[in-house]
């Protein structure tokens, strides 16, 4: 089988008298694996997921994601891919207008799915995430972290392969932040690859999971089971 997520010697410049956001990153990242990328802000980490998600590409380099090869991938093969990842971020981006199970059925409409099929899926998806009794709830009734958990749904709802989380606990106090990461931790136990970003370091030491550290748009570090001292971007002893 193909590795989920290869990036070859993947280099990405906005701007030459600037360097490169990304210089010559070589990252491979197996089905099913949870991993977890730090750094501090302007490490690279942001535009490493704007490259898998194809919102950015790479300025020299090789990505290829469940199979995919990025260099021939057209346009209008873009919004498949993207639904095949499911990506999170640090400010939820809810429709505020819309209950949480209207919010989580958006992400199926958008893709033609029958009403069958949302009324199906979508409360499975809530259950999954802790949250079905709270499905004809509005964004503003949740806490910070029940909205990041619906987010987490919406992301999810198409079951896509990989699951990219951008800083998802960033704006939480720890009892939601851990609340959050259990439940990546179940969606990965159900197979999908998962790719969080954090500074937390309380989050990185416990997890104990795969850590890729990036400095000045370079990999330093790739390990297992490692923690993370954020305060000096190394290892801790």
């Amino acid at each position: 089988m193909s590795q989920m997520i290869l990036l070859d010697r993947v280099t990405k410049t906005y701007n030459k008298n600037l360097g490169s956001a990304l210089d010559r990153v070589s990252l491979h990242i197996e089905p099913k694996e949870f991993v977890i990328v730090v750094g501090q802000s302007g490490a690279g980490k942001s535009t490493l997921l704007k490259l898998l998600t194809r919102e950015e590409r790479p300025t020299s380099g090789k990505i290829i994601v469940g199979g995919i090869d990025y260099d021939k991938l057209s346009d209008k093969k873009i919004p498949l891919l993207r639904r095949r990842i499911g990506t999170v971020f640090q400010d939820f981006k809810l429709l505020p207008n819309r209950t949480v199970f209207e919010n989580v059925a958006f992400a199926l409409e958008i893709v033609g799915a029958s009403t069958k099929e949302i009324n199906n899926t979508v409360p499975r998806v809530l259950d999954i995430v802790n949250l079905k009794d709270k499905a004809k709830r509005m964004p503003i009734e949740l806490s910070g972290g029940e909205r990041q958990r619906v987010a987490i749904a919406r992301a999810i709802v198409r079951q896509p392969k990989i699951l990219i989380a951008d800083e998802p606990t960033g704006n939480l106090d720890p009892k939601h932040a851990w609340d959050v990461i259990r439940i990546l931790e179940k969606i990965n136990r159900y197979g999908t690859t998962v790719l969080l970003t954090t500074h937390n370091q309380d989050i990185v030491n416990r997890l104990k999971r795969r850590v890729v550290t990036i400095e000045g748009g370079r990999i330093v570090s790739d390990r297992a089971n490692a923690d993370y001292d954020n305060t000096s971007g190394k290892k801790a002893k």
